[in-house]
């Protein structure tokens, strides 16, 4: 018998809960209020605990928190509904091990969740995640960041909600797209993907709904969109924020009723599609650009996962080349001195660009040497390199920072003359990079001098800063 904790407003919820664990043998003790699970959670040891995220006296993260930190063996599941799945994802990420929606669909989901936490003591394991990406040919490598990421990945892949995937150019989104697919219930049906941007406007709405003969000038017959094709399965968008407005309507409607219609088409038809979607653009910048819209946003940023450069997870990159010589069946090694050279590039092009420099250094070394010394690099490489060296040493020189906005502007401002009088060119990314850091702590000195001649009332900031409290609230907590 396992001790079970139950916090939840709502009555109803707790008494069937109550009614079905008790059934199993369990001992169920009931919260309808934060007062009441303070009273209750140094009575004893719980081993499985469902959580509601919204209480009318206290916040469900908090409650997480406090198990958490009083119970750590404790295991959490996290009760939902649609509009608190973001919550959710909030939960998991602070350490819940699951979340279900309300109102349960299946008991016996209920049933096989909590006798699989009882009993085996845990969803599946790292293992479980890093042998399915060894299956995929899919390289996660040491680095905790990419480590959190998959893990998501494979705990919301189960779950019948949007994920909306971020990242730079080349870091792999359609790859972790594909994982979630053969990771979800879905993967014995179609995986399908479509790069919006790649795609005219006019031809993208017809890929995705079908069109019926006679619609346009050159349909002769009928055809099956994508959204049809995938039947069951996964729809992967890539750069979903180069779609047209007018389509965008159409992927909104499909989103919030399951329902499309084909181009030229007089009947209704539905999708059981699971919807992923990606973009290396910012879609929320997007959306103050009115190139993008705003409830289209809200319905694909369910679950967002944001996946990191290559620049940040440098001291992988001799595993991932070790491990792509050996799915390739390449003979060969990078001297020490290769890989340093390569681990201190900025990788513009992330991994889609590493793959291309093993491609090319493999290529030139063929018959002559299974040594790949810093010779076979491209030049743009090791030319980086000595400029960013030369960059640091001017650095060095410069005045110390001082603290204040003011003070990383002078820096800022230093820094890029340097750049531009260099006589070295300087790669574009590097200026990229410098400019969305401007842009981050302009945002945020802004805000706080707002905030402080506000005595923090956010309402009243948001206004004179002439933006949403939406809009305030995203860069106080994602633009940090």
């Amino acid at each position: 018998m396992s001790n079970i904790l139950v916090v939840d407003d709502e009555k109803d919820i707790c008494l069937f809960l109550h009614h079905l664990l008790s059934d199993k043998g369990h001992h169920v003790t009931l919260c309808t209020s934060r007062q009441e699970f303070d009273q209750a959670k140094g009575n004893q040891k719980y081993d499985l605990a469902f959580l509601d995220v919204r209480l009318p006296d206290g916040n469900g993260l908090d409650i997480l928190k406090d198990i958490r930190a009083v119970q750590p063996l404790c295991k959490v599941v996290v009760m939902t509904g649609y509009s608190t799945v973001k919550t959710a994802v909030e939960a998991i990420k602070l350490g819940a091990y699951d979340f279900i929606e309300k109102p349960f669909d299946d008991i016996e989901d209920i049933e096989h969740l909590t006798e699989r936490l009882l009993t085996d003591g845990a969803l599946p394991s790292q293992d479980h995640v890093h042998d399915l990406a060894a299956r995929m040919g899919c390289f996660i490598g040491q680095n905790r960041e990419m480590n959190q990421l998959f893990s998501l990945a494979y705990k919301f892949a189960q779950k019948n909600v949007t994920i909306l995937i971020e990242g730079e150019t080349g870091t792999g989104k359609e790859v972790l797209a594909h994982f979630i697919h053969e990771a979800s219930l879905r993967a014995d049906y179609p995986f399908i993907g479509v790069n919006c941007g790649a795609i005219s406007e006019h031809l993208l709405e017809s890929e995705l709904f079908g069109h019926t003969k006679g619609s346009f000038t050159g349909a002769a017959k009928d055809r099956k969109g994508y959204f049809e094709l995938a039947d069951k399965g996964t729809l992967f968008l890539d750069e979903i924020g180069e779609a047209s407005l007018a389509t965008q309507v159409k992927l909104l409607r499909v989103l919030e009723t399951g329902e499309f219609m084909k181009v030229g088409g007089e009947n209704v038809l539905r999708s059981k599609a699971r919807l992923i979607a990606a973009s290396h653009v910012d879609l929320s910048k997007a959306v103050t650009k009115n190139t993008f819209r705003e409830d289209l946003l809200y319905r694909l940023d369910v679950v967002k996962l944001t996946i990191p450069p290559l620049r940040r997870r440098s001291h992988d990159i001799p595993l991932f080349i070790e491990d792509y010589l050996k799915r390739h069946e390449l003979k060969l090694s990078f001297t020490e001195e290769t890989l340093e050279l390569l681990k201190n590039y900025s990788w513009p092009g992330n991994i889609r660009e590493l793959v291309n420099v093993i491609k090319r250094a493999a290529a030139l070394a063929e018959g002559e040497t299974e040594r790949i010394n810093p010779e076979y690099l491209p030049p743009k490489i090791t030319r980086h390199i000595q400029g960013a060296l030369e960059t640091a040493a001017a650095v060095s020189q410069s005045p110390p920072k001082k603290p204040g906005f003011d003070s990383f502007l002078e820096q800022w401002e230093w820094e890029i003359r340097e750049m531009w009088k260099s006589e070295d060119i300087t790669e574009l990314q590097l200026v990229l990079d410098r400019m969305k850091e401007l842009e981050s702590e302009a945002i945020r000195a802004f805000i706080e001098k707002s905030l402080r001649k506000t005595v923090g009332n956010r309402k009243e900031t948001a206004e004179l800063l002439g933006i949403t409290m939406r809009k305030l609230r995203y860069y106080l907590n994602e633009k940090k």
